[in-house]
């Protein structure tokens, strides 16, 4: 019997596995396998090294292994394929829904693809490359073909015939989806209604026409909001001329949600979401050098501007004590902003509509702050050098800094969204680039200007 299990308890199952492997204990490791349901097992496999996780692999019973793939990032789970054969592939994927099986053929190299569709039988093949058709993050790539859908011209007792006859129903099912006789969508009949109500009550009078369907090109965020927005568990997906096409559900929603947050926290520090942990080193080190390199020019930038003003900081060497703090205040209160903005534009909350609200409310917020820090840091500066003229020319610099950085927080996320870019993969890169460089260039002009030095 499956139970929860925290992160504490994972990571203790974790290293017991760990433990048992390098002990080549088979019974040990059944024992520890059993009770993990196959999103545990899949981060288990996800947080093993390659040589561990391969005889862990090895270890899984094969009619789980398909489901456990299902919930592995994608590097992870080709590397699991790479040792399956073509044959060993289409068995697991028997007892899977048409959207798994998909994510497991998007994961093949394209050598493999045309012949591993091939061989599913031709149901399940035709649902498969219907799902392919559709980008990854979109309703058409997330949905399930696994659904069952009426005409509304039968009858509860036509319905109730065909559910016995075939017997199972899909995973999550609450709701069968109706359409008219030449499979357009109408709307939704609950199961519940068909055991409350008279055999001979025809679909249509039952057929609840508010549950909306959603069309195949919606992206992954916009189904996300529209689960979140309307309570929903399921709902139908149509292509735009209101054909269905098949269903999503609320877990492949929590799965969407789960992995935007992850993607979104990797992305802003330059990193992919898919990497394997255990990846090899060069091809990490190879995926990070462009932004470090990237972070490199952008330094080298605050450099020349410090670089500018070289006789200035060499006369007042409290300059040089005072200026980082110019620049990380700054940094702060840009990241506070534009952590604000990314989050409204990912839920759909900011538009073009609202966008110069938020804009001009940040702005103000910055003000606010940088009229309160600028008289405090002024008061500190003063007070530990023993000087007005140079806590004037910080709590100044200060007060320019933070306005500046709210102002920068929330426009170049707009910018970048705008231009297509993920405001989560630049942002920060480019707003540390703006409150550095104008922090150090803000403080130092002012201490030449009225210092004179």
């Amino acid at each position: 019997m499956s139970q929860i299990h925290t992160s504490s308890d994972k990571r203790h199952i974790t290293e017991q596995l760990y433990t048992a492997l390098h002990e080549q204990n088979a019974p040990y490791i059944q024992e520890l396998l059993q009770g993990l349901v196959a999103e545990e097992i899949a981060e288990i496999l996800e947080a093993t090294p390659p040589k561990e996780r391969n005889i862990l692999w090895t270890q899984l019973p094969p009619e789980t292994q398909g489901e456990i793939l299902g919930h592995t990032n994608d590097e992870v789970r080709s590397h699991l394929l790479s040792l399956l054969n073509q044959n060993e592939i289409i068995e697991l994927t028997e007892t899977l829904e048409t959207d798994d099986i998909a994510d497991i053929i998007q994961s093949l190299p394209e050598s493999d693809k045309a012949g591993m569709l091939e061989k599913l039988p031709e149901q399940d093949r035709e649902a498969v490359q219907t799902a392919l058709s559709y980008p990854e993050d979109t309703a058409g790539g997330l949905m399930s073909t696994d659904f069952i859908a009426v005409r509304s011209d039968v009858t509860i007792e036509v319905v109730m015939r065909l559910l016995r006859k075939i017997g199972s129903l899909p995973n999550d099912m609450v709701d069968l989806i109706v359409r008219d006789r030449d499979g357009f969508y109408q709307g939704t009949i609950k199961l519940n209604d068909l055991l409350v109500n008279d055999e001979d009550t025809l679909v249509a009078n039952l057929v609840d026409p508010n549950r909306f369907a959603i069309k195949a090109l919606t992206s992954d965020k916009e189904v996300a909001h529209i689960f979140e927005k309307n309570d929903l568990i399921s709902v139908a997906v149509v292509d735009e001329n209101n054909l269905v096409l098949g269903r999503i559900t609320i877990d492949d929603v929590v799965d969407i949600i789960r992995e935007d947050a992850e993607r979104s926290q990797m992305l802003s520090a330059g990193l992919d979401d898919e990497e394997d942990l255990f990846a090899p080193p060069l091809r990490s080190a190879k995926r990070r050098s462009f932004w470090l390199g990237i972070n490199l020019f952008t330094a080298i930038f605050a450099s020349i501007v410090i670089g500018f003003f070289e006789a200035t900081i060499e006369q007042i060497v409290a300059l040089a004590i005072l200026m980082p703090i110019v620049a990380s205040m700054g940094g702060i209160a840009g990241t506070q902003t534009a952590t604000i903005v990314i989050r409204a534009i990912a839920t759909g909350k900011l538009g073009s509509k609202n966008s110069y609200k938020l804009i001009y409310k940040e702005t103000t917020v910055g003000v606010l702050n940088g009229i309160l820090w600028a008289i405090m840091t002024s008061l500190a500066a003063w007070l530990w050098f023993q000087d007005s003229s140079l806590g004037l020319i910080f709590g100044t610099a200060m007060l320019i800094n933070l306005i500046a950085a709210a102002l920068a927080g929330a426009m170049i996320p707009l910018f970048l969204n705008k231009m297509k870019i993920d405001p989560a993969l630049a942002s920060g890169l480019m707003l540390t680039t703006v409150t550095d460089s104008l922090g150090f260039f803000v403080f130092l002009g002012l201490a030449t200007i009225i210092l004179k030095v």
